[in-house]
């Protein structure tokens, strides 16, 4: 690797990739549940955009493990989109771990990201219908 990969990288994309075991499945929780249609498709994979971002889910058939985070939304109100996204059947894990305890789904998490110009974080964290763990984070400022 040459000194000029890091910069190649850091004018990239990112773009995120979750596995689905079944494509279809995923498809309808994604527009029930959360709204969203895909943009584009080919077999085996749908591409979602989301606020100038991009995510793919791509047919699998290696199972997510479900024990981190594995995409994220940044929002303006946190407990608006929580509570619409339950009226839609989005069930929101309830973590209660030392420094880290959800109250109604949400968490506050002093500390987090500095970098956002934040003091801290809301948090909430839920499952799509393959096991993916996804959170959804409104800075604290």
């Amino acid at each position: 690797m040459n000194a000029d990969d890091g910069n190649i990288l850091a004018r990239g994309r990112v773009a995120t990739r979750l596995p689905a075991q079944d494509l279809d499945r995923a498809r309808r929780f994604y527009a029930e549940q959360l709204g969203l249609e895909p943009v584009d498709e080919r077999p085996g994979g749908l591409l979602y955009r989301c606020g100038g971002t991009e995510f793919a889910l791509f047919r699998s058939t290696g199972a997510s493990p479900g024990t981190f985070t594995q995409m994220g939304w940044v929002v303006d109100d946190i407990e608006t989109l929580v509570s619409e996204l339950r009226r839609r059947g989005v069930m929101f894990e309830e973590v209660d771990v030392p420094g880290l305890r959800t109250k109604n789904g949400i968490a506050d998490i002093e500390g987090n990201y500095p970098s956002k110009g934040a003091r801290g974080e809301r948090a909430a964290w839920f499952r799509d219908s393959e096991g993916n763990l996804i959170g959804i984070g409104e800075p604290v400022v």
